[in-house]
């Protein structure tokens, strides 16, 4: 059902381009519509429906019918109810966690009691003079 209404869309959208395209303009250019036409509406006389205004129309009517039609097809079948997003699949990954990079030492500012920097890797001795926890 959901391919013969695809295939009758595909015909009617074909159908209703070239319709439009054979259709002449109304009154030529909006400067006349406006004054040049001698009549009591806004765009002129309204000419009788012509044989391409009503393909016109009905071709647009059954544009709609099947547009309407496929979209409730759809969403009953299923194709409707979720998002492509959740769809696709997540990649497999191989990699392994990274690893902490390992630490360095904290310098040390300014001359320690001994006169000397500290061997890196080595905390900074304490002040003698400051309080103890």
């Amino acid at each position: 059902m959901e391919i013969l209404l695809t295939i009758i869309h595909i015909i009617v959208c074909l159908f209703l381009i070239v319709v439009v395209l054979l259709q002449s303009g109304n009154a030529g250019d909006i400067s006349s519509a406006f004054g040049g036409m001698g009549s009591q509406t806004a765009f002129g006389p309204r000419s009788g429906a012509t044989l391409l205004t009503r393909a016109t129309t009905t071709s647009a009517v059954i544009f709609m019918l099947t547009s309407l039609s496929l979209t409730i097809l759809s969403v009953r079948g299923g194709a409707g109810s979720g998002t492509i997003l959740e769809k696709v699949s997540e990649p497999a990954t191989t990699q392994q966690p990274a690893s902490p990079a390992p630490q360095q030492a904290q310098p040390q500012f300014g001359p320690s009691e001994t006169g000397s920097a500290p061997a890196q890797g080595t905390p900074a001795p304490a002040p003698a003079n400051a309080p103890k926890n």
